[in-house]
């Protein structure tokens, strides 16, 4: 990730990087630097995220075409729904509010589960992943912010494009985090590298290594069990659509609407820092299994519940409170009525 470009470094000391700009809250963020890394690197980067990105559409397209002739079996249903859960709680209970935040801490089995199951939702590697997210938290909303929506300020036409590019666009630009080196922009952290944990963690990094396996495997896994339990290899191809393809697609733009609509529309109940306009918006709360109470996650990153009012629906907040009475995790960071009042506008 390059550093941001600025009009002047006089006065900066030698080998000291330049201040960021001043942010004003609604003009576009500042141009970045040229990219660091090799131009065939990128070039890299760019087809395997293409492909991450498109092949679930291209099941979606041979979905469309099988179900005009009403090719569609309950074992498929089946299977994309307990992968779904699976995946979804992986990114969510694992890579989010486990790896990212610590709310929690996990026996090594549980959290090796879990590394390997959020891998499995085709969102990259976990250090990667853990990475990009805490930059986001860094720099929400303003420069620095891999996915704001208001990256082309908060005119209607920067809006419309903002809203684009922190959906799925921002996975088309090189601007990768890197987990092991002093990132420029993270001041606020002293110049430490934003994953040391993880990068000292040999399970994570042996995670991390084998995701294009389990990318693999997020893909074998419908298509063989749709084979064993209907018999026959044509429950197997349309297992490996709508468990494999389409599962993955939907779990995808779940998760890129948190850092879309999530910081667009909604409600904002919670105080959060400048310029952060982290909302919640209950429509998405059941299928992102409760990220989408994105307000108060941005107030109280490190809560383990982030549905904290009546009738919020925080399905990940359950499972962490089954794997604590369990024996699976411990030091849950849960929230308080007092801690919860302070946040509130």
């Amino acid at each position: 990730m390059s550093i941001l470009s600025t009009p002047s470094t006089a006065g900066v000391p030698a080998g000291t990087d330049p201040p960021p700009p001043a942010y004003d809250g609604t003009s576009p963020f500042p141009d970045d630097g040229p990219p660091s890394v090799r131009d065939s690197a990128a070039r890299i980067y760019v087809s395997i995220t293409a492909v991450i990105v498109v092949l679930p559409f291209v099941g979606l397209g041979l979905v469309g075409w099988l179900l005009w002739g009403r090719l569609v079996h309950p074992v498929d249903i089946v299977l994309a729904a307990v992968l779904y859960t699976v995946t979804g709680l992986g990114v969510t209970v694992g890579f989010h509010r486990g790896l990212t935040h610590g709310s929690y801490r996990a026996d090594r089995p549980l959290r090796i589960a879990l590394a390997v199951a959020g891998s499995m939702s085709f969102q990259g590697d976990v250090i990667g992943w853990v990475a990009t997210h805490r930059r986001h938290h860094a720099f929400t909303d303003r420069p620095g912010d891999p996915h704001s929506p208001y990256r082309y300020g908060t005119h209607l036409w920067g809006q419309l494009h903002g809203l684009a590019d922190a959906h799925v666009g921002w996975l088309f630009r090189n601007e990768q985090t890197p987990p092991d080196l002093p990132h420029a922009r993270l001041r606020s952290r002293g110049g430490t590298p934003i994953a040391p944990d993880l990068l000292a963690d040999p399970d994570i990094r042996a995670v991390s290594r084998a995701f294009p396996w389990l990318c693999l495997l997020t893909l074998a896994l419908p298509f063989g069990l749709g084979w064993a339990i209907g018999g026959s290899w044509l429950y197997g191809v349309t297992g490996l659509l709508w468990a494999g393809l389409v599962r993955i697609a939907l779990l995808h733009h779940v998760t890129w609407s948190v850092n879309s609509l999530c910081h667009m529309i909604g409600d904002r109940p919670f105080r959060t820092r400048r310029h952060d306009r982290a909302t919640n918006l209950w429509p998405l709360a059941l299928l992102s299994f409760g990220e989408s109470w994105h307000n108060l996650h941005h107030a109280d990153p490190t809560s383990a519940r982030h549905g904290v009012d009546r009738g919020q629906i925080d399905p990940s907040a359950a499972v962490i409170r089954l794997f604590e009475r369990v024996g699976w995790v411990r030091d849950v960071h849960w929230p308080t009525p007092d801690r919860v009042a302070a946040r509130r506008t």
